[in-house]
């Protein structure tokens, strides 16, 4: 349920993007994370970075297109997530606050988040949704400046990046257990 939570703002976005305006499908995305912020305060859990500024980001995006750019484009505002998403999950690391962490403490005993291994493990699960960012929002940067190659590229790209990122974020706790023999396999449980 948890994975689910929290890539149903970037589904209902990319989906929407496919039926409907930017802005509306931005304006959906920010609703979506402020739900599932609501759904995290309602069960006393702690307000998440992602969801926080995921939902920045689509408002800011969503008000740039109402207010100042409508013309921004497609490839503008995939462009424009993608950064704000290689921003939250880097800043999240630069603050020395893994964003992956806040998803892990809550999801396993306090002695598995109190092991050494398991911050570090945090850094390197973010690491890796921060590299499928970078690649998205590179793949989207080829696109703009080469507009005559084909769409699905980008996409081809951004779906391979972040089911590498899902993978990796799944099979890393239970490398570690395995190498290390430490019950880090919780960790995937969050994600």
């Amino acid at each position: 349920m948890a994975i689910f939570l929290i890539l149903a703002p970037y589904g209902a976005y990319s989906f929407l993007m496919l039926v409907t305006s930017a802005t509306a499908s931005v304006f959906a995305a920010s609703a979506i994370c402020l739900a599932t912020i609501a759904i995290d305060v309602a069960r006393g859990r702690s307000v998440k970075i992602l969801a926080a500024g995921s939902a920045i980001v689509f408002a800011a995006i969503g008000l740039t297109l109402a207010l100042v750019d409508p013309a921004l484009g497609t490839l503008g505002v995939k462009l424009s997530v993608d950064i704000g998403i290689f921003v939250i999950s880097l800043g999240s690391m630069l603050v020395r606050r893994p964003f992956t962490l806040q998803y892990a403490v809550e999801a396993v005993p306090a002695e598995t988040a109190a092991m050494p291994g398991f911050l570090t493990a945090n850094y390197i699960i973010t690491g890796a949704w921060t590299a499928a960012a970078l690649l998205m929002t590179a793949a989207n940067i080829v696109l703009l400046y080469f507009p005559g190659l084909p769409v699905w590229s980008g996409l081809a790209v951004a779906f391979a990046a972040r089911n590498t990122a899902i993978y990796f974020t799944k099979w890393y706790p239970e490398y570690c257990q395995i190498k290390y023999g430490k019950p880090l396999a919780a960790i995937a449980h969050s994600h």
